[in-house]
């Protein structure tokens, strides 16, 4: 490029998302021939139930479903998130408190723009999900990191989310089940977090899209059922990828107090206006159905949950706590830095070097820590084959040990 084709600071400061960058190289390792097994993306290895593809299918041969549809999404299909959240949080919202979106990231990305201005600062509870310090830098807000480790579940306590508040705070960010450590959080801590931010006057932004991936006696706790009063302040994301294995189908959306949503419906209209009607119509028939195939994908996690802790705990230098929802686990690996490991003797000084090592000699892809803003750590997702699973772990142990 020449000197006078610049862009613009805002993308410039804005770091690539790391995990889709790593299933990218691990695509094209494979695309080049080469046997990798990916643990990086958050994406269900299930087929999406059979009556929503149906769903689609029939969807695709009626006319109605070629034209626009309103911004905010089918009435039908805000009617039934409306519906859903009465069923699964336990509190009724209005159909025109949802916005159907492009994916939850679009919700995601949204929250900020309508919530922030220049220098206001949100809370991020670390580890994180990658695309939460971007989504607040590209608003023009400041991304503040709360760490909290394995020894406390990885639950921020009050007293360090108080120590990080300032006169800028603007909002908060909740993640339970928790991407990338598959923590969920204790019922009291999400109580004590949603009523300190009504005393400062903060505001929430729920991330509930593992809401149906708890294992051992672990439950969701809904911010907006445990503390009633925040349901003014309060942005709920959510959508159909994890729960019901719809990644690509790209339907998110946001339930928010009407002047945000009709905010989030101005914004979407600039930008992408309706969600593709077929997958609308697929989220309906998602949403709107039983939960039965969400219950089963369930327990096949639950399988792998229990097979990549114990094979990750097996592998010296290891130490990964049991996760008790989403689909990943994260694995403290400090004790392997530092150390010539494998048959070229690579020494890795930091996380991201150790993963790119593992990609590269192992042919095993995860996603280094300092993607969550914890290095020292690897997210690996148990979201695949168990055959592949158990491959990829004796490669890593092979290769470490």
């Amino acid at each position: 490029m020449a000197q006078w084709q610049t862009l613009s600071d805002r993308i410039n400061t804005v770091a690539p998302s790391a995990t889709l960058a790593v299933d990218s190289k691990a695509k094209a390792m494979k695309a080049a021939g080469l046997d990798v097994v990916g643990f990086g993306a958050g994406e269900p290895n299930f087929p999406t139930p059979a009556n929503v593809v149906k769903a689609a299918a029939d969807a695709c041969l009626d006319p109605k479903n070629y034209k626009y549809t309103p911004t905010p999404g089918l009435p039908e299909l805000r009617e039934a998130i409306a519906a859903k959240m009465l069923r699964d949080s336990g509190y009724e919202v209005n159909a025109d408190q949802v916005v159907v979106t492009n994916g939850g990231k679009q919700a995601v990305y949204e929250s900020f723009q309508i919530l922030l201005n220049d220098g206001d600062e949100v809370i991020i509870p670390a580890p994180y999900w990658t695309s939460y310090p971007e989504a607040v830098k590209l608003a023009g807000g400041v991304p503040v990191e709360v760490f909290a480790g394995a020894d406390v579940n990885f639950e921020p306590s009050l007293e360090a989310l108080e120590a990080a508040r300032t006169e800028h705070t603007k909002a908060i960010i909740v993640n339970s089940p928790n991407n990338p450590t598959g923590a969920v959080w204790k019922p009291e801590t999400v109580e004590a977090i949603g009523r300190w931010a009504v005393e400062h006057h903060i505001w929430v932004i729920s991330d509930e899209i593992y809401e149906h991936l708890n294992y051992d006696d672990a439950h969701t706790t809904y911010i907006g059922a445990a503390v009633p009063e925040c349901r003014g302040q309060l942005l709920v994301l959510n959508g159909v990828a994890k729960t019901y294995a719809m990644p690509g189908w790209r339907v998110g959306w946001m339930v928010a107090p009407l002047e945000v949503a009709k905010a989030a419906a101005k914004l979407q209209g600039h930008m992408t206006s309706n969600v593709a009607n077929i997958s609308q119509r697929a989220a309906l028939a998602a949403v709107a159905g039983p939960l039965d195939e969400v219950h089963e994908m369930r327990k096949a996690f639950d399988a792998r949950r229990r097979a990549i802790v114990t094979a990750l705990n097996d592998i010296e230098g290891v130490n990964c706590p049991t996760p008790t929802g989403a689909f990943y686990v994260f694995a403290d690996i400090t004790a392997l830095l530092g150390k010539p490991l494998g048959p070229k003797g690579t020494v890795s000084d930091t996380s991201a070097d150790f993963a790119a090592a593992l990609l590269d000699e192992a042919h095993v892809a995860a996603v280094p820590g300092e993607a969550f803003g914890a290095p020292g750590y690897l997210r690996f997702s148990y979201a695949l084959a168990d055959e592949d699973l158990a491959e990829g772990m004796r490669r890593f142990k092979e290769w470490a040990n």
